[in-house]
């Protein structure tokens, strides 16, 4: 986010190993062992695995090695626990500890997670319901001076709250999604003092109070419920919520739309008091309200015995014959490196991760690749670019991937991808979709702006999402900082509710970005042979703070065709560093100078 609002370094930590073994020693983390998961594997898979369990007994417990916390009401210590974890992790921006926190039913009393970075926080109940803390769980910003706009890669999940002020305080900027929550009093997304905080997104919850954004500058929610909305700042996006702000694009800020068109939750992990299951949750067209209203929620349940529990230091090779068994694939915390890409060739096949699982390519490769099938689900994972260029970080589908798939999409929820910041890296492209139908719900996608390894050349990424398949969905993009087009929507007939995008901010001069007779390369690219293409809450901001002379010729880009509509743009000069001279293509105002005032357009054309 935006580098007028935060330092060019950061504290960086790790976790030491000691520790992480001493947390997981303390909280008695169930262990089935590491062994006994391969031996599922090569012994036939899950279907010899239930046929050799007696009838009526219960399945072993997973490992889920050592950064895997579950608690249950009488696990002892556990605000204790909670501390420790958030002393680790509230500044460790670019460590290399992760954490998933798994919560089994029950009511807890008396708590406050404070949750930091690569740490996720997850009730183990069907219905958020079943997991409810009279407490809170909260991201603030002290360990930033109270400014929230480097609140990353942290989450909360399937979990009800009783919040003990009454409001609960998540104040977060990118890839920190708050998912399948009931929130039984408001929810305040700003840190304590209503510092800067940029970005956010929230689905399939349940806020019985008031949401309240304050400074929050950009936000979207998906298929919610909230008893209330406060205020705007430049973009705040609803599809499928109930009780939204009526829609009113520029003044206040808000673009709703009544429903989402498709939408299919993110796989979870749940305990059913005998064993270990993910849920993955059904298809939903035109939806609007949570999944789970009325308590329960259409979808199917796989034993954790169809999946293989994956540990850092597995390797691309053991991935993959996993997944060559018949199995889908659990990534605990961890970091992965990969020689060769993790291949999904099987139609339905799920890779979940928690606690910010991290795949790192290794000498150029790709990181992962789906085949043209149905229903491959894709879930809660970070992939940091290696430090040898990889043409591509993530594809779904094969190139010239022409397979419908309307009925059983591929999804693709809380994937985001960095490029630099944690050490040098380079990718030509981020993420390349090729399916059809593809739904890529939550995802930031990010060239580093500071940290380790960051320079115009040295985190070298040209362009960070590119769609080339038909029918393609995106709800909550988040895509900053590349060197050339962030998004390039190749597609045909496709569709974004929810556009944030920073240009580059470290382009040394106007040629660096010169794109033939523009200036610039657009934030978001819809290639001039489209014919049909829709977009709505779409905003680009641009901060040139090595050359504020730099002009922007416009954010987006688009032909000038009858199918090709956009609703509610908008551009922002943050605090003059550059200029955008139009919002799109040669329409809108250009930016006022160092007002930081966004330039609109309510519709295209």
């Amino acid at each position: 986010m935006s580098a007028q609002h935060r330092s060019a370094s950061e504290p960086v930590a790790t976790t030491p190993l000691a520790r992480r073994t001493a947390l997981a020693a303390m909280m008695a983390v169930p262990a089935a062992g590491l062994i006994a998961q391969r031996a599922v594997a090569a012994t036939g898979g899950p279907a010899a695995q239930a046929a050799k369990r007696p009838k009526g007994a219960h399945a072993a417990a997973p490992d889920f090695g050592p950064n895997v916390l579950v608690f249950d009401p009488s696990t002892p210590g556990i605000q204790a626990t909670l501390d420790e974890v958030f002393q680790q992790q509230e500044s460790a921006q670019f460590g290399t500890g992760r954490y998933a926190l798994l919560f089994k039913p029950g009511t807890y009393s008396g708590l406050n997670a404070q949750i930091g970075f690569y740490t996720s926080i997850m009730g183990l109940g069907l219905s958020p319901d079943d997991t409810h803390i009279n407490g809170d769980v909260t991201v603030d910003a002290g360990w930033f001076d109270g400014n929230a706009t480097q609140n990353f890669w942290r989450s909360a999940e399937n979990l009800s709250l009783t919040p003990v002020s009454g409001a609960n305080r998540w104040a977060v900027s990118q890839a920190a999604p708050f998912r399948r929550m009931h929130v039984r009093g408001d929810l305040n997304l700003a840190p304590a003092g209503y510092g800067w905080a940029s970005g956010g997104y929230i689905a399939d919850c349940r806020i019985d109070g008031t949401v309240q954004p304050y400074s929050q500058q950009q936000w979207y929610t998906r298929d919610s419920s909230v008893g209330g909305w406060l205020n705007g700042v430049w973009n705040m996006v609803q599809s499928g919520v109930e009780g939204a702000p009526a829609d009113a694009f520029p003044n206040p800020p808000y673009t709703t739309l009544d429903t989402t068109p498709f939408s299919r939750e993110k796989p979870f992990l749940h305990f059913d008091g005998t064993e270990y299951r993910v849920f993955l949750p059904a298809l939903r067209t035109n939806a609007r309200g949570t999944s789970w209203g009325n308590g329960t929620a259409q979808g199917e349940s796989l034993s954790l015995s169809r999946f293989y529990v994956a540990k850092e230091g597995d390797s691309a090779n053991t991935l993959n014959a996993a997944l060559g068994q018949g199995l889908n694939l659990l990534l605990t915390p961890g970091v992965y490196h990969l020689d060769k890409p993790i291949e999904v060739t099987r139609a339905n096949t799920v890779v979940l991760g928690i606690g910010y699982a991290t795949l790192v390519p290794d000498g150029g490769v790709t990181a992962l690749k789906t085949a043209d099938v149905d229903g491959v689900r894709l879930a809660g994972f970070l992939v940091d670019a290696g430090t040898v260029n990889s043409g591509t970080l993530v594809e779904i589908g094969p190139e010239g991937a022409s397979t419908a798939h309307a009925t059983n999409p591929t999804t693709v929820q809380d994937v985001f991808v960095r490029i630099g910041g944690a050490g040098a890296g380079k990718a030509t492209t981020s993420i390349v979709v090729n399916a059809r139908h593809t739904i890529v719900d939550h995802t930031w996608v990010w060239r580093a702006d500071h940290g380790d390894g960051v320079g115009w050349e040295t985190n070298r990424a040209d362009y960070g999402v590119v769609v080339n398949g038909d029918d393609v969905l995106a709800t909550g993009l988040f895509v900053e900082h590349f060197n050339k087009y962030d998004v390039q929507w190749n597609g045909e007939r496709g569709r974004t509710i929810f556009y944030q995008n920073e240009k580059a901010y470290d382009a040394p001069n106007q040629a660096a970005i010169q794109n033939g007779d523009l200036r610039g390369f657009a934030a978001y690219k819809v290639a001039d042979h489209v014919t049909t293409h829709e977009g709505w809450g779409l905003g680009s901001y641009c901060f040139y703070n090595v050359d504020p002379t730099i002009v922007q010729e416009h954010g987006f880009a688009a032909p000038a065709a009858p199918g090709v509509r956009f609703h509610h743009l908008l551009v922002v000069s943050l605090g003059g560093k550059g200029q955008y001279a139009h919002v799109i293509n040669a329409i809108g105002n250009p930016t006022s100078g160092s007002d930081t005032v966004p330039s609109t357009v309510v519709s295209y054309p």
